[in-house]
């Protein structure tokens, strides 16, 4: 991959390209459990733009610009009080939507008082706080994620800040290939007939290391099977797991018999971004507090209140050798950390150049196909990539199960696909 390549692929802060596409969706700038009424700002940050998320009296959102427009003091340390957030400077107040609705210290006939705070569409769906960063004159409408097919479905969400560009975070994602690998430990083989939860670990039907991938494009992204041989009957069956791109930053991982998995790498800026892992499920699921303590991603425990993690590159991550000499792959605990380990470990952007791709590596070169060519129809002034879909994200689902040789995987694309046949 060409250096210039890489950096349409990667960077997203100003007028980059793909910083561009991004602006023409919803993103989510924080979790709704961060932001409570009249409860403090949160600081957050997006395609490089410093934000400031609140729920006002009411418990109406508003992200607005961090910086307040009369002297550039941040917004994060404003009182928020009687629906507005409060500069603690010179006090002036402002309502969700930017508009000014106090100016201590102006008179009141101040031309001043038709300044509004730098305010973005708000929306709350799915366990988040998405803003669109967009034209203001061009807000999409916005579209319920693939995690929330009923309103009363169950959602349970680890979020983790990633110290590397969000490009090489989603190609792990979309990389099922390493799991048999780096994941081992958590995701032991077992004569089972698909991937089955326990409360330690996820044991899997398959104990081949080297799938067989096919991928196919698709109006919102693209979606690929890998195809293993299972451990039961591999005569007659095969083990697929399906993995689904949702451009530009979605990613639905194959499931297991207990909840449904997604995953959102959101760019911070160029060299940061942020990791959502969401387990869902329309009348079970796990528990939010079990979901965390399953990935070793608790707040207070794990992670910083800014998720910022604990066991970062500059201690090892934890890893434990002396628990590598008795078994444990990696030493690392907890699945989102052992992959934080690898990505960050490419530097803040990867030097793609210096790849070797292989038969496993189907989607990545399928990812950055695709997305290096989204950046470039942007700056021809084309749509961005995901926004003339005319697939619904609530009807794409990802898959994982033993099925007869014949079957073929695209049949398990859709939320109302048929079961998979069991291995006899």
């Amino acid at each position: 991959m060409r250096p210039a390549d890489n950096d349409l692929l990667c960077r997203v802060e100003g007028e980059a390209p793909m910083g561009q596409i991004m602006r023409q969706h919803w993103l989510p700038a924080c979790m709704s459990e961060e932001v409570e009424a009249d409860g403090a700002p949160l600081k957050s940050r997006l395609l490089g733009v410093d934000l400031v998320v609140f729920r006002d009296t009411e418990g109406r959102v508003g992200v607005l610009d961090e910086r307040c427009p009369h002297r550039g003091a941040s917004l994060v340390y404003g009182r928020n009080e009687e629906c507005g957030l409060r500069c603690l400077y010179h006090g002036w107040k402002f309502a969700v939507d930017g508009e000014i609705v106090e100016m201590a210290s102006e008179p009141a006939d101040s031309r001043m008082r038709n300044l509004r705070a730098r305010a973005y569409p708000a929306h709350e769906a799915g366990g988040f706080i998405w803003c669109w960063m967009g034209d203001p004159e061009a807000v999409r409408p916005f579209e319920t994620p693939a995690w929330v097919p009923t309103p009363e479905t169950k959602i349970s969400i680890v979020k983790i800040h990633a110290a590397c560009n969000w490009a090489q975070v989603l190609e792990g994602a979309i990389d099922s290939a390493h799991s048999s690998s780096l994941h081992s430990t958590n995701m032991p083989t077992a004569e089972v007939t698909g991937c089955t939860a326990t409360e330690t670990a996820w044991l899997r039907p398959s104990n081949d290391k080297a799938p067989r991938l096919e991928a196919e494009l698709t109006d919102y992204g693209f979606h690929y099977a890998a195809i293993r041989r299972p451990i039961v009957n591999p005569e007659t069956h095969v083990y697929i797991r399906t993995t689904i791109f949702i451009a530009p930053f979605t990613v639905l991982i194959p499931p297991n018999d207990r909840y449904n998995l997604a995953q959102m790498l959101v760019p911070v800026d160029d060299v940061n971004c942020m990791f959502y892992w969401i387990a869902w499920h329309p009348t079970g699921g796990i528990d939010q507090d079990a979901w965390r303590r399953f990935c070793a991603a608790t707040p207070g425990v794990d992670l910083n209140p800014d998720w910022t993690k604990r066991r970062h590159a500059g201690n090892a991550y934890g890893q434990d050798r002396a628990a590598m000499k008795a078994g444990d792959f990696t030493g690392i605990e907890g699945i989102p950390f052992q992959d934080m380990a690898m990505w960050e470990s490419m530097g803040p952007i990867a030097d793609r150049s210096a790849d070797h791709l292989g038969a496993s590596d189907v989607a990545i070169i399928q990812f950055r196909r695709q997305m290096v060519a989204a950046a470039r129809a942007v700056q021809k002034g084309e749509p961005a990539i995901g926004t003339t879909s005319r697939t619904r994200q609530v009807d794409v689902a990802s898959f994982e199960g033993v099925v007869p040789k014949s079957a073929d995987w695209r049949t398990f694309a859709t939320r109302n696909a048929r079961q998979a046949e069991p291995a006899e």
